[in-house]
């Protein structure tokens, strides 16, 4: 009886307790919402660059293809192959399409006829979805001419040459993340919960009442945290190269400098958690739900949707396109 009369003691307390109704009930909800729409190994709507040589009603009509598939959004058009490689290189296109000038003839024929696709394997994953879709419709693509009779050979031959990460190793892709993510983990939840327990202990009170200024209070707390910040920076891009072997390529200086701007970016988000947290469960658990679901995948999605937008706002992924962004 004693323990039953404990038991409901303690169900009446958690009851009361509004922060455990929310962990136990909302917050399993919002991460199974939030990374269920968002977390999919099947990226479509890759930006797409198009060269057209041909200029044709085929060239058209596979193109028509790659859109009505979803993996692909036609977004630019180039007129010559540096045009096409600049957009790639520059990050505006993930994909490149090449019509050879010769293609209606070479399908009235009945010869299989050879597409160039430039694909940016820097995001392994996104590659890998693009290539299968790729090769799936020169297989089953027809050209005009040529519906409606038997297919004894594919029609197109889609030949891939992928760039800047040719053999699709993920740790190229994946460690840069990691980066970031360990960075804005480490960053929002310790500023977060250093400034919550000042508060909890009394002494946040004994410093506002210092002659310090709040920007000189302010500056105190973050640099210590921005140097902590570097030295993890510094130890994962040591790991990435002596154990992975992850291939270093730019300007260290600028790499670093933009680190710089996400620790701030990061320190900022603990601080606006820690002026909305009352003790330091909360601001664990805010620093988890928003750090945590930072998550720097490439769009999967169209622009402007609503995944995209929250993408957009997430410092995490603005780092990552610093710190994974294809070099030529």
């Amino acid at each position: 009886m004693r323990i039953v009369a404990l038991l409901r003691k303690e169900l009446i307390q958690m009851r009361r307790d509004p922060m455990t109704i929310g962990v136990t009930f909302l917050l399993p909800l919002v991460y199974l919402i939030v990374f269920g729409m968002a977390i999919s190994t099947d990226v479509k709507h890759q930006s797409t660059v198009v060269f057209d040589q041909s200029r044709s009603e085929e060239s058209r009509s596979f193109l028509a293809a790659m859109t009505a598939s979803g993996y692909f959004d036609l977004r630019y058009i180039a007129y010559s192959y540096e045009e096409l490689d600049e957009r790639i290189q520059n990050g505006d296109a993930r994909i490149g399409i090449v019509f050879p000038p010769d293609l209606t003839a070479e399908a009235n024929r009945g010869r299989t006829v050879p597409i160039q696709a430039i694909v940016d394997a820097s995001d392994s994953i996104g590659s890998t979805s693009a290539i299968a879709a790729l090769t799936g419709l020169g297989i089953h693509v027809r050209p005009v001419a040529a519906r409606g009779t038997p297919a004894i050979t594919p029609a197109y031959d889609v030949r891939i040459r992928a760039w800047y990460n040719p053999d699709a190793v993920t740790a190229y892709y994946m460690l840069p993340a990691l980066m970031g993510i360990i960075l804005s983990l480490t960053m929002v939840l310790m500023t977060s919960m250093a400034i919550v327990r000042e508060r909890e202990t009394g002494t946040l009170e004994q410093l506002l009442v210092t002659p310090l200024h709040v920007w000189e209070l302010l500056v105190g707390k973050i640099l210590p945290y921005i140097a902590l910040g570097y030295i993890q920076a510094t130890v994962s891009i040591i790991v990435a190269l002596a154990v992975f072997g992850v291939p270093l390529r730019g300007s260290i200086p600028l790499l670093y400098a933009l680190t710089t701007l996400f620790l701030l970016a990061s320190l900022t988000m603990g601080l606006m958690i820690s002026s909305l947290a009352r003790s330091q469960l909360q601001a664990g658990l805010l620093s988890l739900a928003l750090a945590g679901g930072s998550s720097p995948s490439r769009p999967s999605c169209p622009p402007f949707s609503s995944r995209d937008s929250c993408s957009r706002a997430m410092p995490c992924r603005r780092f990552f396109n610093t710190s994974a962004s294809p070099s030529p």
